[in-house]
């Protein structure tokens, strides 16, 4: 499939590595933006080499107060302060806790505690919950993730670089092991008492590696998703800082259509109900103005030029791209499944969706379309480093999905005996889903 590649695969041994790598290959170029307070003029913009000696600074602090091999909690939405906490713990061996900053502070703290946590990242908007989740737990040492006080992150940030200039190479020094748990996932959706997913580095890594050379990802995009789900993590701040994208982070979905005319993504990694919601309002807004036959029909003429090699999509349709700040070519779509309908009105009017599946235990991708090649009403291809079959089909071939490869979870959180559930003699994880998958790729 060397045909359907973008860029050569590039699979980075530890987070570290990677954090080390982009900071030079792409210095001088940004990788994050945001704005501190949504209706602010001024827009922060952190280069490459900037977030890397961020993370620096902020991985010696962690290692001298003795934080590396640690449970570090995190908690809050999709900000710098947030990914930096991300980025410094694995690259010091800790094993990071992300958690749905949306659950009460009961169940919050009923998974820090299955999760041994010791140490509590929050932001700074549900810093209410904090006292709760002390009396409750055993944390030992709470920041606020935004701000500047002493109990800020900022601080710590500086004072490791402060160490750092004082002759500290301790996070230079320090080696961590690709292979043991790096991330603790709890896959609840609704309470905080799922089960704890164990992810190794080189399970993340590996499946993204996988993933990117087929995606036609363009250097500038608007980040929406909550970082807390491994395909929020990994894919929207993992993959695309590895290929020297910079992401706005968006301020929610309050401002997202006013971020996205003022960024203009390129592409967005979104899940189905960002796109079902997109739908209905551009749908809305054609039958409010009284266009809906009209659209049909420019439809029509432009899906017949498509067919004699003239694509007129970003021409017929530009008062619809334009809503999405008009640059905008892809979108990758996961997490759940998506209406096909859906998949070919975007397409229709330029935008190529491809659909994928996975799940948390799979770091989290199993199945993606290729850029070069999508196959509509499907997931895609299975990733090259995966094994699938598909357990007892029926007579449409569809059954049980199972899964092997080095994407795969470790297992369950000190549950071994729902671990050992999970998997068949062979070794494949039992993915719970059932499907089919076709021979074609």
């Amino acid at each position: 499939m060397e045909n359907r590649m973008f860029r050569e695969k590039i699979e980075y041994k530890t987070v570290k590595d990677l954090i080390e790598d982009v900071g030079e290959r792409y210095r001088g170029q940004y990788v994050y933006s945001y704005r501190i307070n949504p209706r602010d003029k001024e827009i922060i913009k952190i280069k490459f080499e900037d977030m890397r000696d961020d993370v620096r600074g902020l991985a010696t602090e962690f290692i001298a107060r003795g934080y590396a091999n640690q449970h570090i909690a995190l908690i809050g939405k999709l900000t710098y302060q947030w990914i930096l906490v991300y980025w410094a713990a694995l690259a010091i061996g800790g094993v990071l806790v992300p958690l749905d900053p949306e659950w009460t502070a009961d169940d919050l703290s009923d998974t820090i505690n299955k999760a041994d946590v010791k140490t509590l990242f929050i932001g700074k908007d549900i810093a209410a919950k904090v006292d709760v989740i002390k009396e409750k737990t055993e944390i030992a040492d709470s920041f606020i993730l935004e701000g500047n006080e002493d109990n800020c992150l900022s601080s710590l940030v500086q004072n490791g670089k402060d160490r750092i200039k004082h002759g500290d190479k301790s996070y230079f020094d320090v080696t961590t092991d690709p292979e043991v748990m790096s991330l603790l996932v709890f896959t609840s959706g609704t309470t905080g008492k799922g089960k704890g997913v164990m992810l190794s580095q080189h399970a993340v890594l590996s499946d993204l590696a996988d993933v990117i050379p087929y995606v036609d990802f363009s250097l500038k995009s608007v980040g929406v998703l909550p970082p807390h789900h491994t395909y929020g993590s990994s894919v929207s701040i993992l993959g695309q800082t590895s290929i020297g994208a910079e992401v706005y982070l968006s301020a929610g979905i309050k401002y997202i259509q006013k971020e996205l005319k003022e960024q203009k993504p390129g592409h967005m990694v979104l899940v189905p109900l960002y796109l079902e919601t997109f739908y209905r309002k551009i749908w809305a807004n054609i039958k409010d103005q009284g266009k809906e036959k009209l659209f049909l029909n420019m439809i029509k003429v432009s899906n017949g030029l498509r067919k004699v090699g003239i694509d007129m999509r970003r021409k017929f349709f530009k008062s619809v791209l334009d809503v999405f700040g008009g640059e905008i070519k892809m979108v990758v779509s996961g997490g759940a499944p998506i209406n096909s309908e859906i998949i070919e009105f975007f397409d229709n009017i330029g935008i190529s969706i491809l659909n994928g599946y996975g799940i948390t235990e799979c770091a989290p991708i199993i199945a993606v379309n290729h850029s070069k090649h999508v196959v509509p009403g499907s997931v895609g291809y299975v990733l090259t480093i995966d094994d699938v079959k598909i357990n007892e089909p029926n007579e449409n071939g569809e059954g049980e999905i199972f899964v092997k490869g080095p994407n795969v979870m470790l297992g369950y959180y000190k549950d071994e005996e729902t671990t050992k559930a999970a998997f068949d003699e062979e070794g494949y994880f039992k993915t719970g889903d059932y499907g089919k998958f076709g021979t074609d790729g």
